[in-house]
């Protein structure tokens, strides 16, 4: 191995060595050369081997350690301690509408152009040799790519796999590429309704967790007409009035678009990045139902509350992810109060309780910041983020004083009963008020007593 270079490149190379000596060939494959050739940093390594047996190929690579063949009737091996795909060329033929109903023929000698067509998009197709460095480009993606274009490489494989519809939103996001006419009126005709959830929640996190700009995802998932199946609470955003005077910058599907690549420059600071950007993506969903024009004056009260059922619905839909829901629907109710608060200059009780409120007080302060930033007219936050990380700053100091248990009333002599949790609650309420401990004690011990004698 070459000094700094990554073990999985190096054992790609070591491989390609053997099977050159048998005379085949290997090739890095798919995202590792679009994106050795864009100059971004990819550490999937994948490699196609050609010109040997599977059984060869087997052979080779039991010399480098242990190999894993759970992917063997499709062509596809490991190898232990290595995170490398080793793939063999093979023809796919779509023989249902589900992700898994492909006929595969593994096929080595089956010709690199071939190998190469089951590919989804030019900028895809690409192979790069791993000894020599040349690549193989049969379908212009190197052209593609310097007009960033995203282009399909096949009519007909294309359909075969109604997911390349979503790869091509969220490499448009990623890259900040066009989407080929072409490419984009094919994926109007194809329907997404057969796709596994997991695969449209894989896309989605790519789109939300590695684009600068996510809106380009579903703005481009609106241009191809899919949101109404996997995405009908976004697509119900679009025409929604607002206030002009809080948000000029037009409805509710604009303001959620701008706030999302508001908080794609916040997520790195997230606690919760995942979570944060599903929460920017669903905070507004409730003004589907709850915006009210009257006089001319446009009101969306209780949004907030009302988004709950919205975001949960689409949650489930996408995941049953139990961390994610309790999350996202606790930011998607609190997400207005950060900003309302400071502007009000409430007191410490006031935002201490909203802080006590939240899932992950510093997650719902990056979201108030992006929600503010996804107006047209967003003014200078820097007072307001200031006076928002003072009051956070108070309250991780006032949750880190000692403050009163239950074994706490135990010791002083209190026995459990339905109303122990009550007075545990009174004692919490002392907490955020900055009561200390021993004080605190006292007037809740005084509370029960009272509790149980009327």
């Amino acid at each position: 191995m070459e000094k700094g270079e990554d073990k999985n490149v190096s054992m790609a190379r070591m491989i390609a060595e053997k099977v050159a000596l048998e005379g085949g060939r290997t090739f890095y494959v798919g995202g590792l050369v679009r994106d050795h050739i864009l100059g971004r940093d990819n550490k999937d390594v994948d490699i196609e081997i050609h010109g040997i047996t599977p059984e060869k190929l087997v052979e080779i690579l039991e010399t480098f350690g242990e190999v894993t063949k759970t992917g063997m009737s499709f062509g596809v091996f490991g190898l232990k301690k290595f995170e490398i795909d080793i793939a063999m060329p093979r023809k796919e033929k779509a023989v249902g509408r589900g992700h898994r109903d492909f006929e595969i023929d593994v096929d080595p000698f089956i010709g690199y152009e071939k190998a190469a067509l089951r590919r989804d998009f030019t900028m895809n197709a690409m192979m790069e040799d791993v000894l020599s460095g040349e690549i193989l480009d049969f379908f212009g993606g190197r052209e593609d790519m310097k007009k960033h274009l995203i282009r399909h490489v096949n009519d007909i494989t294309y359909q075969e796999d109604a997911l390349r519809v979503l790869r091509a939103a969220q490499f448009a996001a990623r890259f900040q590429f066009e989407i080929a006419d072409e490419t984009r009126a094919l994926s109007r005709t194809m329907s997404l309704t057969e796709l596994a959830s997991e695969r449209i929640l894989g896309e989605l996190n790519k789109a939300l967790m590695k684009a600068k700009k996510p809106s380009i995802f579903f703005e481009e998932m609106r241009r191809m007409g899919h949101l109404a199946w996997w995405f009908p609470e976004l697509e119900a955003l679009i025409g929604v009035p607002q206030n002009p005077v809080y948000h000029p910058e037009g409805d509710v599907w604009t303001h959620t678009m701008m706030v999302l690549d508001a908080a794609a420059e916040l997520r790195s600071a997230a606690l919760y990045p995942e979570g944060f950007m599903m929460s920017a993506l669903t905070h507004d969903f409730g003004k589907a139902i709850s915006t009210v024009v009257e006089e001319h004056k446009v009101s969306a009260i209780g949004h907030e509350k009302t988004g709950i059922a919205l975001a949960r619905q689409f949650l489930r839909r996408i995941s049953n992810e139990n961390k994610m829901e309790h999350y996202v629907l606790n930011m998607v109710e609190l997400h207005m109060k950060p900003n309302m608060l400071a502007s009000e200059r409430a007191g410490r009780k006031s935002t201490s309780r909203m802080l006590d409120q939240s899932v992950c007080p510093g997650d719902l302060l990056l979201l108030a910041k992006a929600d503010h930033f996804g107006k047209g007219n967003a003014e200078d936050y820097s007072a307001t983020e200031t006076f928002l990380q003072e009051r956070l700053s108070y309250f991780e100091e006032l949750m880190s004083r000692p403050y009163v248990q239950g074994r706490d009333l135990v010791e002083a002599g209190v026995k459990p009963g339905a109303d122990f949790s009550e007075a545990l609650a009174y004692s919490h309420k002392m907490r955020l008020a900055g009561v200390q401990k021993k004080e605190a004690l006292a007037q809740t011990l005084a509370f029960i007593r009272k509790l149980r004698t009327t």
